[in-house]
């Protein structure tokens, strides 16, 4: 009996210290980017200049032109925007990069609630939804060197 309940608490345990990864669409983001919650846009620089960014997205690049990350720096750098008990909402090109760092951010980082925009940036912008030059962000996330 106690090997069971011990168990159960494991289960219990481990399923409390993930966080809820919830993939959503263009109109959720805008939602809770109205409420509040902070979008990180983990592509490139370049790709944030050569499309634009979604108003208000603060700028931080997860993996390099060739693929690298740095997890440690990346969290370090991720704290200044939004803590872990807070929620955050996470977009790339098409979704994909931010399946792994949502990821990142449930099982190593002990954030509560991460949202991934499904579709990405493409599907943002397929919809014509607002889009603003990186410029500005790019600028003061250089100068704050948290890009």
């Amino acid at each position: 009996m106690s090997r069971i309940f011990f168990a159960c608490c494991c289960l219990i345990v481990a399923f409390a210290a993930r966080a809820e990864i919830i993939d959503i669409d263009n109109a959720e983001l805008a939602r809770l980017a109205a409420a509040g919650v902070p979008l990180i846009d983990v592509r490139t620089a370049s790709e944030w200049e050569e499309t634009g960014i979604v108003p208000g997205s603060h700028l931080l690049t997860f993996f390099d032109e060739r693929g690298r990350a740095d997890g440690a720096a990346w969290l370090k750098k991720a704290r200044t925007i939004v803590k872990p008990g807070d929620p955050v909402a996470l977009i790339c090109r098409s979704g994909n990069r931010t399946k792994a760092v949502s990821r990142f951010l449930s099982e190593q980082a002990g954030y509560a609630k991460v949202y991934n925009v499904r579709n990405g940036f493409l599907a943002w912008a397929k919809e014509r939804r607002p889009v603003v030059s990186a410029a500005p962000a790019l600028a003061s996330c250089r100068k704050a060197k948290i890009c």
